[in-house]
């Protein structure tokens, strides 16, 4: 059984066949919200909002700690993250679906180990590829059995939130490699690797990061956000189709 973890936006799946709903308490305090399981193109799944019920909790308020745990203790073998982006690259156009490779933290503050306190041994987790290739070649081969325009891969910005970025900050980015700019994708990514759980990143390209693109400032088109919606949940069900 695999997991999915809803992002900004997504704190239900249209495509998943619900079967029950179970809270789930964890060492690390409460998950975002209840975990939903159910059936998606006939597999087991259990879906989680990130941001929890009616987009509650901004990144830097949501406790990844408790999310991973409570997953990795139902037992799931891997975890299918959905992130919305900003576009940063010149390909990385709104409504791109993005398979981002790599990953650059500037998130600060936020709980990113599970070995810390007098009772817990010192790990450094590797980290080299933060992201499972299994998992990234099955959603890109889900993404072009789909006929979705899609990126195989690019590097994903991990920003504090919640404001978004100014164009210096963006531009910075650029030049540090960054091709997308998200809020949530860390501690998230290594809090799998810590807990042994193949973990990849399904990414949304909602908008232009700021200085990007023709307009001066950010902007979002509701139009093709529900366009990327659309396209992710057939993304979804091809993934999840063999």
């Amino acid at each position: 059984m695999l997991a999915i973890i809803g992002g900004s936006g997504l704190a239900q799946l249209s495509v998943l066949e619900v079967t029950h709903r179970q809270v789930v308490r964890t060492p690390y305090g409460d998950p975002s919200c209840a975990l939903t399981f159910g059936k998606l193109a006939k597999q087991n799944v259990v879906f989680i909002a990130r941001h929890g019920y009616g987009h509650s909790l901004a990144p830097h308020e949501i406790n990844y700690r408790a999310n991973l745990w409570a997953l990795h203790n139902q037992g799931v073998k891997g975890v299918i993250a959905i992130g919305t982006v900003g576009g940063i690259r010149p390909d990385m156009a709104p409504g791109r679906l993005v398979v981002p490779h790599d990953i650059i933290d500037y998130s600060w503050g936020r709980k990113h180990t599970y070995f810390e306190g007098p009772e817990r041994p010192v790990v450094h987790a590797e980290f080299t590829s933060p992201y499972d290739d299994s998992l990234r070649q099955r959603l890109r081969a889900a993404i072009q059995a789909s006929g979705i325009s899609g990126v195989h891969d690019g590097v994903y910005a991990c920003t504090q939130g919640p404001r978004l970025e100014s164009a210096a900050e963006i531009s910075r980015l650029e030049r540090d490699g960054a091709d997308i700019v998200g809020m949530t994708g860390m501690p998230e990514a290594a809090l799998a690797r810590e807990l042994d759980l193949p973990y990849a990143h399904l990414c949304l390209v909602s908008n232009w990061a700021a200085g990007k693109g023709s307009n001066a400032r950010v902007e979002f088109d509701p139009a093709v956000a529900a366009k990327s919606v659309q396209d992710l949940m057939h993304t979804l069900q091809a993934c999840f189709a063999n």
